[in-house]
């Protein structure tokens, strides 16, 4: 009996559960076409039998095909502008202080291909135009994303804020904790790095300085 493949599909999905679909899809996701999953996934093979492992030993067997999924998604932000986060902007007769506290990210040092993990604090001064409150975050996320170095994230983020919002003032500050100094080299758990970015009158006016860094620094009850 010839089978047509129509049938052949709906016997084939009989009993079967379909395919779960995304409960949200995140279109600002950053994405990097460029990432070569083969290359990746022999060079992981290849450092496996470096180290003395059997990179054909079970546990093994899809480590470099998982080593390569996650750098394509830590490195998303390798090819992309965050800037574009900030192209959307809203008219407001605001001049005061807006301040965004404690967003959490994950990057990878460029140095030894580990994580470092911590929190970004950015504030801003407007000059007539103000953006959305997840954007600034988004901007976070996507510098994070592409091998790093924290004092070049810091101020790549506060330099995005004030070109791309004519912004009076930015400051930023990035507090994290580093695993090459953590798991490696030194071993000093709990040491943490600070690094801060100012801009405009947050630079150049003590005033405001002190007054941006007592609101980063002020204890939340």
């Amino acid at each position: 009996m010839t089978v047509s493949s129509k049938e052949a599909d709906a016997t084939s999905n009989e009993g079967s559960a379909p395919a779960p679909t995304p409960f949200f899809v995140d279109k600002n996701e950053p994405k990097n076409d460029a990432v070569d999953f083969a290359a990746i996934e022999s060079a992981v093979k290849v450092i496996l039998k470096a180290v003395g492992e059997d990179p054909q030993r079970d546990g093994l067997l899809e480590t470099p095909a998982r080593v390569a999924r996650m750098y394509a998604e830590m490195f998303a932000g390798l090819k992309s502008d965050p800037g574009r986060h900030l192209a959307k902007v809203f008219e407001e007769d605001y001049d005061e202080i807006v301040l965004v506290r404690d967003i959490s990210f994950c990057s990878m040092c460029e140095h030894h291909l580990l994580p470092f993990t911590g929190k970004a604090h950015i504030a801003y001064l407007p000059s007539g135009k103000v953006v959305g409150l997840s954007k600034l975050a988004r901007v976070v996320e996507e510098v994070a994303r592409r091998p790093q170095v924290q004092e070049r994230l810091t101020h790549t983020v506060a330099n995005l804020i004030e070109e791309r919002l004519s912004a009076r003032g930015v400051a930023v500050v990035v507090e994290s904790t580093h695993s090459c100094m953590t798991m490696r080299g030194i071993r000093k758990p709990g040491s943490l790095c600070l690094t801060s970015a100012m801009r405009g009158a947050f630079k150049t006016d003590p005033k405001s300085r002190a007054e941006v860094l007592g609101l980063i620094n002020r204890v939340s009850t």
